[in-house]
């Protein structure tokens, strides 16, 4: 091997590195004898001869293409756009191109041939076995030109080395023991900023699906995505897919698994395949996009999530193979159902009528668990729990139904407000928790008030579910949730301090002329409480909303135990006629 192989290019400040992990599909994909076929090698040298996706010297067209100048400037230089002139096929692997450092639990390179293909046409790679199962190589690496986008700090370049398969894989005949394959890569990679997967688009939902379960604490943006056409074809959808994903993972920490498809990135346990035909393959039925591509770059940030353990990545590398899918249809007998539940299987997703109906005659016994996820990540999500020997059968049954990766959709009773930080709802919501703790510490052994209980999964169910963190907009929302519950309890409790924090918040419905605080100086006005209600109407709050009839047994009770600070106040708000 050539020394220069042997170091890897140095990370500049203004360049991020993303390793493409290419297993097959038809985006690299050639018309062979009988239809599209793959052949190796041909991706990367395809990438490598077009500048947008190869400009070492900066020298092409799109980089000098943003003004005028530039553009002078270039076409006075005689317009060079290639900077692979007079360097021969192969050259990809060239010692003269710089490197990255790359490992992963098979060999590096092309070992096998295609039926017809030359050995000496296939460039050559040496891996270095360096541990059991772990092999490591320098790949020579591309970089694009340089890119800015909305919200980022300026001009990028992307710096990525291409892992690929061998042998290169259709979709159709993606295992399991693959979908681990990909998350030990990412493992063993992981000093890479960000991580592309190239994959075939029938299966891709379902590898989406199970690499966010897999990749457990992930913090980096990790991305499917694939074509419809290949890269080969004058006329395709692969150079958007690829170079939309590159420009994301290279420019957003987005710390998700995701697929990008036709100008989308979709949370990647949210989608399924819609279409063999159209070039809008994907769609994410019940969450909305993560990222909009078009004039402008839109990322909802709202909907992103962001990790609030300090816990370290690692890739769970088992899946439970005994599951299967059942679609239900009309008709459909015992002997069919019974099938599906011989002793080896150890989980089976139903795919019901409507809003989760079944057949009352064979399907009495079962226990239904009622969620938006998309049959793929149901089915890898089961996959996935019940390779973890330390959860019971009733404890996968309980995780099915709990959101892990966002694969479901918390219920929210207060829709959150817009341009949220995860950070500061997080923040926000310990404040609340923390005060929330205060009140009920205050109890006494005579008057113990209302307790908070938490009822918690045990320990290792905890550890499964941990990775799941919250967005910015479901901390919104339950912090939202939660502020009438404290204010409530602190006007009961009399508690100035806690009351003081709650009004800093906004508790009024804007829908609403009847507010959480107005509703907390009723409380606070029928206990007596004249301080709390003095700061509740110093806050906006009033007692001229009440109807009558509440105000009537309010007056009652003040008269009966002789407050007239309390009838002071009644009639202050104007229920005089109620006072005399």
């Amino acid at each position: 091997m050539d020394s220069t192989m042997n170091r890897s290019t140095p990370q500049l400040a203004d360049e991020a590195r993303v390793l493409v992990i290419y297993t097959g599909g038809t985006i690299g994909m050639l018309v062979g004898q009988q239809g599209l076929t793959t052949e190796p090698s041909f991706l990367t040298e395809t990438l490598r001869s077009q500048t947008r996706f190869h400009d070492p010297l900066e020298n092409s067209l799109f980089s000098h293409s943003g003004s005028v100048q530039g553009y002078r400037q270039w076409s006075s230089n005689s317009g060079r756009s290639s900077p692979q002139t007079g360097v021969s096929t192969g050259a990809y692997y060239s010692s003269q191109l710089p490197t990255l450092l790359v490992r992963s639990s098979r060999p590096i390179g092309h070992t096998s041939l295609s039926p017809g293909q030359d050995l000496n046409s296939v460039p050559r790679l040496t891996s270095i076995k360096i541990a059991d199962n772990v092999y490591e190589a320098h790949l020579p690496s591309l970089v694009t030109p340089r890119s800015a986008v909305p919200g980022g700090t300026g001009g990028k370049r992307i710096r990525y080395a291409v892992l690929e398969w061998d042998p290169l894989l259709d979709s159709s005949n993606v295992e399991m023991n693959d979908w681990i394959r990909i998350a030990t890569e990412i493992e063993l990679n992981y000093s890479f900023d960000a991580f592309v997967i190239l994959h075939g688009t029938d299966t891709m939902a379902y590898s989406s699906s199970a690499m966010s379960f897999l990749l457990e604490d992930l913090g980096k943006t990790v991305i499917l995505t694939g074509a419809q056409i290949p890269l080969s074809q004058l006329r395709n959808d692969a150079t958007d897919n690829l170079m939309g994903a590159l420009t994301i993972a290279g420019h957003y920490i987005i710390p998700e698994v995701c697929l990008y498809f036709n100008h989308m990135l979709y949370r990647g346990n949210r989608v399924s395949k819609m279409s063999s035909y159209d070039l809008n393959a994907f769609d994410s039925p019940n969450f909305p996009p993560l990222v909009k591509v078009g004039i402008e770059i839109m990322v909802n940030w709202n909907n992103v999530i962001r990790q609030t353990t300090l816990r370290r990545f690692r890739a769970h590398k088992e899946m439970q193979s005994h599951v299967a899918t059942l679609r239900l249809f009309p008709g459909i007998t015992a002997e069919t159902v019974s099938a599906f539940f011989n002793p080896s299987t150890k989980g089976v997703i139903l795919e019901t009528f409507g809003a989760g109906n079944a057949p009352q005659r064979h399907f009495t016994m079962l226990e239904r668990i009622r969620g938006d996820m998309t049959p793929e990540c149901a089915l890898a999500k089961l996959s996935y729990l019940l390779s973890k020997p330390e959860f019971s059968t009733s404890e996968v049954r309980k995780l099915m139904g709990v959101p892990l990766r966002g694969e479901l959709t918390r219920l929210s009773l207060v829709p959150p407000p817009s341009q949220l930080s995860v950070e500061r709802n997080l923040e926000s919501l310990n404040g609340v928790l923390s005060h929330f703790s205060r009140l009920s510490n205050q109890s006494s052994a005579h008057n113990p008030g209302p307790q908070i209980v938490i009822s918690n999964l045990d320990e290792a169910t905890q550890d499964a579910a941990a990775s799941w963190s919250w967005t910015a907009a479901e901390a919104g929302s339950a912090e939202a949730a939660l502020y009438p519950l404290l204010l409530h309890l602190a006007v009961a409790r009399n508690d100035i301090e806690s009351i003081e924090f709650c009004l800093s918040k906004n508790t009024r419905d804007a829908d609403s002329d009847f507010s959480t605080a107005d509703v907390s100086g009723l409380i606070a006005a029928r206990q007596g409480h004249i301080d709390v209600v003095n700061l509740l109407n110093k806050m906006g709050s009033t007692l001229s909303v009440v109807d009558n009839i509440f105000a009537a047994l309010a007056v009652a009770n003040a008269s009966k135990i002789g407050d007239q600070r309390l009838l002071d106040l009644w009639i202050s708000a104007g229920y005089i006629s109620l006072a005399t």
